[in-house]
């Protein structure tokens, strides 16, 4: 779903007529929108399947009276079961923007540059499964616990290496010309460079404690029912 027409319209109807827009009723508009939208594709609802709930949206919002998707939230047992078998792989969207959002769920995380390529890092590498077979569940490998934004420079440098050779990447260091190489602006990653290992359980907490956020905010939304 392109969200432009639907943010244009809301834009629209309630702008005042000193062509303000109230920032934060905006902010929740766009963050309901992007719970509902994503709660509906992680239980395997297609682009049809959103034109009802979202026409019905921007009806109400010409009517002043935005329902928030009232009529169309999601169970909670339900949606937490897709959640946890969902396969979160490199081709669907959904994953880069899911890790996208979780860094910012950390109120620490500073606004990223424009311009800057970041790609989805495997924590505990593809390449070390495959030789070393480290995990013993190797559908943890492409589990979402093991999967966090990187930028596109480092992920190439750090991307076959063992979690406490990939550290130095998260963290930055001098190399053997004196040049600083830059660490990365992923708040979350460089708190995990001060462990000196990432395991499996890491794995595994890690994905819990991402979907357990992600019901919150459906949740914070208005989004779920029990």
């Amino acid at each position: 779903m392109q969200c432009g027409p639907f943010s244009s319209l809301y834009i629209l109807c309630t702008i005042n007529n000193d062509a303000n827009l109230d920032g934060d009723k905006f902010a929740g508009l766009l963050s309901k929108t992007i719970a509902f939208v994503w709660g509906s594709a992680i239980l395997g609802n297609g682009i049809g399947a959103l034109r009802t709930p979202v026409f019905a949206e921007m009806r109400s919002i010409t009517d002043g009276v935005s329902s928030g998707f009232s009529n169309h939230k999601f169970h909670r047992g339900q949606i937490k079961n897709e959640l946890d078998v969902y396969e979160f792989s490199n081709q669907r969207p959904i994953t880069k923007a899911m890790l996208t959002w979780w860094a910012f769920v950390n109120g620490s995380q500073p606004l990223l540059p424009l311009g800057k390529s970041f790609q989805i890092e495997h924590i505990v590498s593809r390449k070390r499964q495959e030789v070393e077979k480290m995990l013993s569940d190797a559908n943890n490998l492409e589990s979402l616990g093991n999967k966090a934004l990187l930028e596109g420079g480092i992920n190439i440098r750090a991307a076959d290496y063992r979690f406490c050779d990939k550290t130095k990447y998260y963290k930055g260091f001098t190399d053997s010309n004196g040049k600083a190489q830059l660490g990365t602006k992923i708040e979350e990653l460089k708190v995990l460079s001060q462990k000196s290992d990432f395991i499996e359980q890491d794995i595994v907490d890690r994905k819990k404690q991402i979907i357990d956020r992600f019901i919150d905010f459906l949740e914070d939304n208005y989004l779920l029912n029990d």
